[in-house]
């Protein structure tokens, strides 16, 4: 049974409830279901579960990817929605990360393992989107009629941003770094639409339109799209 993008495998069983179930690796999504129940009434459970579905398969995937990604020669990464590939150099000298036209390269000290280099990738990370937020809030302060009064960065497993209100912060997923640079303003207006209305009501919607017409879109795409971090959500 296909649902949205995600398929998932149906069994009827000699059950009394329906069984639902998202198996590693890769969030493998499996319904047992009772014998006297329709895939009409299957489906309609799964829809009713598809954000659970959805959190609880990205964590798997993303598990995934992190064993996979051993930071070695020529492996892609993904910066600002371009797939550069990696080059390592090893020197004795302070680690850091720099990008060519098609080249990520990253130094590294000889004898360097695999979690100080994910470190050493992810503070280059980061580093861009604390170097990228600063005009964008600039831009959209008077438009949107708030003031940010600070913002964090940092890894995110299964939201692309939050914030409070009541003290005007914002907290921006790193991975966002990866993804294309309208991508970040799509969640940064989001979140700075929230100081103004907390939920995600009938306001909010009315206010996200006024100010960013293709919200919609942009959250579709931020939300399926097959750049390797996954697909946390707002």
């Amino acid at each position: 049974m296909l649902l949205e993008d995600i398929t998932i495998d149906v069994v009827f069983k000699k059950i009394k409830s329906v069984r639902l179930s998202v198996h590693p690796p890769h969030g493998q999504v499996r319904i047992s279901a009772p014998l006297r129940l329709s895939l009409a009434a299957v489906k309609g459970f799964a829809t009713a579960k598809l954000n659970w579905i959805r959190k609880h398969r990205e964590r798997l995937q993303q598990q995934s990817r992190e064993q996979q990604i051993a930071y070695r020669e020529w492996e892609p990464h993904w910066v600002w929605g371009r797939c550069y590939l990696l080059s390592v150099i090893e020197a004795d000298r302070t680690p850091s990360v720099a990008r060519s036209s098609h080249r990520l390269v990253l130094t590294i000290r000889p004898g360097t393992g695999r979690e100080e280099r994910q470190e050493i990738v992810e503070s280059w990370y980061r580093e861009q989107l604390y170097n990228a937020v600063p005009p964008l809030i600039e831009k959209w302060e008077p438009l949107i009629g708030v003031s940010v009064n600070r913002y964090f960065v940092r890894r995110m497993k299964t939201r692309w941003g939050s914030c409070t209100p009541s003290s005007g912060r914002i907290r921006l997923n790193s991975e966002l770094a990866r993804r294309s640079p309208e991508f970040l303003e799509y969640v940064l207006v989001h979140e700075m639409t929230h100081l103004l209305e907390p939920s995600h009501n009938a306001r909010f919607k009315q206010l996200m339109d006024h100010f960013l017409p293709q919200w919609r879109s942009s959250c579709h795409l931020l939300n399926r799209g097959p750049i390797n971090p996954g697909t946390p959500t707002l």
